[in-house]
């Protein structure tokens, strides 16, 4: 079967909080929609995943992209979740899908296990939905917010998103419904006469709907979260020359690093151990020497590459440490710059981030002031 998902994330989610769309805030170092892009994803069983989103919330969109190191299949939604629905559901038939999953944005921990139910329910149902009993006690709420009479929670069960349909039963459960707005599309199917199977849901597929949702999602991400380590080394002949980049800032000691880039060993030492937390190789493989591109290129952009990579894996840098051993120049009226600088690039505060400096008394090649040095050791958290 032909499956297209269809992510809702075009509303606003203001009672989250956190100054923008539940959607977009940050979740233990990466945004929401990224989170729930990732987890379909891994389920493997898509053959297309339709994100409805608010065209105004474009550098949000940019970050969770950079985020996922891909373009997002995107389309505008509408004013209400209907809207963008059967927006979603128009670009899935364009599509051949023969069914299609609606997902909330707002629901980052979608299991595969929970996919794989509604995959095999589908195909002996044309609507199925995921739900839980309901365990807490029920009641109203009377006069003045006193309790009021108590519900029964017998027969009772809290309906979860994604929910799956035959596409063709779901655009004529929607044709039908004309310019009314549901609460979900269970719902429109329901409407229109259709039934709607159920399979159980997930307890850790909540949506994210208050602050204190947030609170119990980062500390789901947290328990899981490891933290991993890496290491570079880089080392550059000295020559005489106007300017050296070194840690990400101009240096004019009449002295510069010879390389096919700036040569800034700092900051390729540095790259080099983001590069290995991720599990992504060296510096060599992303930025080849042969490669003219990168003739005289600023080494920020390496940096930069290497944060994403590793933001791809799932990570968050922590803390950096750098050690340049080398004669000359003298680091040390230069050290504070090259933290402040450092640390922009990472991101990271400036405490988290150390350049410590040494000499090999005398020999080797650093000791003949032939060469500069540089080695790093970064610290990272990676989550799920």
């Amino acid at each position: 079967m032909k499956i297209a998902a269809v992510i809702v994330a075009a509303g606003r989610g203001e009672r989250a909080g956190g100054g923008v769309p539940k959607q977009y805030r940050d979740l233990a170092g990466k945004r929401v929609l990224a989170r729930c892009v990732h987890r379909l994803q891994q389920c493997g069983v898509f053959m297309r995943i339709i994100v409805v989103v608010n065209p105004l919330d474009r550098d949000h969109i940019d970050a969770v992209e950079g985020e996922l190191g891909f373009r997002l299949d995107t389309i505008p939604g509408g004013a209400t979740r209907t809207a963008s629905v059967r927006a979603g559901l128009e670009a899935a038939s364009e599509t051949g899908a023969e069914a299609v999953f609606i997902h909330d944005a707002a629901r980052p921990f979608v299991s595969p296990a929970l996919i794989d139910r509604l995959v095999d329910a589908l195909e002996h149902h044309l609507a199925v939905i995921p739900a839980l009993p309901v365990s807490d006690a029920l009641l109203r709420v009377g006069d003045g917010g006193a309790m009021g009479e108590p519900v029964s929670r017998d027969g009772l069960q809290a309906a979860q998103t994604p929910q799956a349909f035959h596409l063709a039963s779901l655009l004529d459960a929607y044709a039908q419904l004309g310019g009314t707005a549901l609460p979900d599309d269970a719902a429109v199917v329901r409407a229109a006469g259709g039934e709607v199977a159920l399979v159980a849901g997930e307890a850790e597929n909540f949506k994210l709907t208050t602050p204190e949702d947030f609170i119990r999602a980062e500390r789901m991400l947290m328990s899981e979260a490891i933290t991993v380590t890496g290491q570079g080394f880089d080392v550059h002949r000295l020559e005489t020359a106007e300017v050296m980049w070194l840690c990400g800032i101009e240096i004019r000691a009449g002295l510069g690093l010879v390389g096919h880039s700036d040569a800034d060993a700092g900051l390729h030492a540095l790259t080099d151990a983001i590069l290995g937390a991720a599990g992504a190789g060296d510096i060599g493989q992303h930025f080849p020497p042969s490669d003219p591109q990168w003739k005289g290129a600023r080494s920020d952009a390496f940096l930069l590459h290497a944060i994403k990579r590793l933001h791809e894996a799932g990570g968050a840098l922590v803390h950096a440490d750098i050690t340049l051993i080398a004669e000359r120049p003298k680091i040390g009226p230069h050290r504070d710059a090259m933290r402040a600088r450092v640390s922009a690039l990472l991101g990271l505060p400036e405490k988290r981030v150390n350049i410590a400096a040494t000499t090999t008394e005398k020999l080797g090649f650093t000791g003949r002031g032939e060469g500069l040095a540089a080695q790093a050791i970064i610290t990272a958290r990676l989550t799920p």
